[in-house]
């Protein structure tokens, strides 16, 4: 009965996922044919290996991994300590530095583009991969903190104060009793800054300059800007291959993802 209910908000949201994979398996002749067909007379999955060569799509997919999960792993490391100070212990300004946290939340990444630009540019990053990664996790990290510090607020202390009793360190007791506890909304935090850095696009066309750094946002917006004709097959195809590997990652932390938004938002 709740597949029932649910099947028109699921058809409303696979629609357009339907029209991008059966225009990418179209031939050229059916993409713009009138009146228009749903279904193609033959598939035509050369599509697919003509968007990689053409668009070089390999180079663009490993530039987005790299940037994208180095952000991740470099967010994890600043905010899940940052977190845990502020859930964990009393100090000065705790209070104005959480809502200081939230402010930069209101602040778009497009109103400090030219700002970054010149930045990268005096330290020398211009068309860097590396720059990308740095500014991708300084503008996830707030959120990454926001996010964590009212989960971590939810475990129990007492289960990290009979560690101590039984003869554990600070750190151990983290390592060992803490962190297993606190995985589902690390993973939470990092598909969400996953995520983001895969998606993001304004930032990487200012930043990067040669093509063998472009990631997939930018290779997919190269076969349409700037084009006298557009081939939309190829462009469905790049666009349907970019969206799999955040849809398998949302897929396989789907149980992780569930219970790191709902168990933090009760104490």
């Amino acid at each position: 009965m709740i597949w029932l209910v649910l099947s028109p908000l699921l058809l409303v949201i696979l629609f357009p996922f339907g029209v991008m994979f059966l225009t990418a398996v179209k031939p050229r002749s059916e993409v713009f044919s009138y009146p228009p067909r749903w279904l193609p007379t033959s598939f035509r999955w050369e599509n697919f290996v003509e968007m990689w060569n053409a668009a070089n799509f390999g180079s663009a997919l490993w530039n987005s991994l790299v940037i994208s999960i180095g952000a991740t792993i470099l967010v994890l490391i600043v905010s899940v300590p940052a977190a845990y100070a502020i859930a964990r212990f009393t100090f000065a300004l705790k209070q104005p530095f959480s809502q200081f946290l939230l402010a930069t939340q209101m602040l778009s990444p497009i109103l400090l583009v030219l700002g970054l630009f010149h930045l990268v540019v005096f330290c020398r990053l211009i068309d860097s991969k590396y720059a990308l990664i740095l500014i991708y996790a300084a503008f996830n990290i707030a959120f990454a903190v926001w996010m964590l510090r009212s989960y971590f607020g939810s475990i129990p202390v007492e289960l990290e104060e009979a560690a101590l009793i039984d003869g554990c360190s600070r750190l151990a007791a983290i390592i060992r009793i803490f962190v297993p506890l606190a995985l589902p909304a690390m993973v939470v935090t990092a598909i969400f800054t996953f995520i983001n850095s895969w998606n993001e696009f304004v930032v990487a066309l200012t930043l990067l300059r040669s093509q063998e750094n472009f990631t997939l946002p930018l290779r997919v917006f190269s076969l349409v800007g700037g084009r006298y004709t557009v081939e939309w097959e190829q462009v469905m195809a790049a666009t349907l291959l970019a969206t799999l590997p955040v849809a398998i990652l949302f897929t396989w932390l789907q149980r992780y993802l569930m219970s790191g938004l709902t168990m933090g938002a009760i104490k």
